[in-house]
């Protein structure tokens, strides 16, 4: 379109609503990003396995715990004896029943220091099967290239 001197007449768009839901989308995908903080407990260092491998997909109902070196299991950062697992795993199992599910649904994912005796993993274990856990996984780090 010409302007009456001849020149050409410049058009802006307001960039302001693409401005707004760029930051919308991002706020979406951060709050909604499953970094899963419950297996990123830097005191835990996996043994290595060959067998081990990357899970295939997502577990429904994972409960991670993670044994110490000293034989302590800490549980979204706090760290309990195993004798005083039982009230966190009271509350997994009261979870499951709010919503619907039965324990079967639930997997007990043991993440094992390397250095943590057998005994103390098979502790834990017995701790969840008091509490009609049944579905177990022990995790371990993928030994590449040896």
């Amino acid at each position: 379109m010409k302007h009456p001197q001849g020149a050409y007449t410049i058009h802006e768009g307001d960039v302001t609503p693409m401005i707004d839901m760029v930051f919308q989308l991002m706020a979406f995908f951060l709050f909604t990003l499953n970094f899963t903080a419950t297996d990123r407990e830097e005191r835990i260092q996996l043994p290595e396995s060959e067998l081990a491998r990357p899970p295939e997909s997502a577990l429904p109902f994972p409960i991670t715990l993670h044994v110490t070196k000293e034989g302590t299991v800490m549980v979204w950062g706090e760290e309990l004896g195993i004798s005083d697992l039982g009230g966190y795993l009271v509350r997994e199992a009261t979870a499951l029943t709010i919503q619907g599910r039965p324990l079967t649904d639930a997997t007990v994912i043991i993440r094992g220091h390397k250095d943590t005796l057998t005994g103390k993993v098979q502790e834990v274990i017995a701790e969840c099967q008091k509490r009609k856990f049944e579905r177990f996984v022990l995790r371990a780090q993928e030994r590449v290239g040896r």
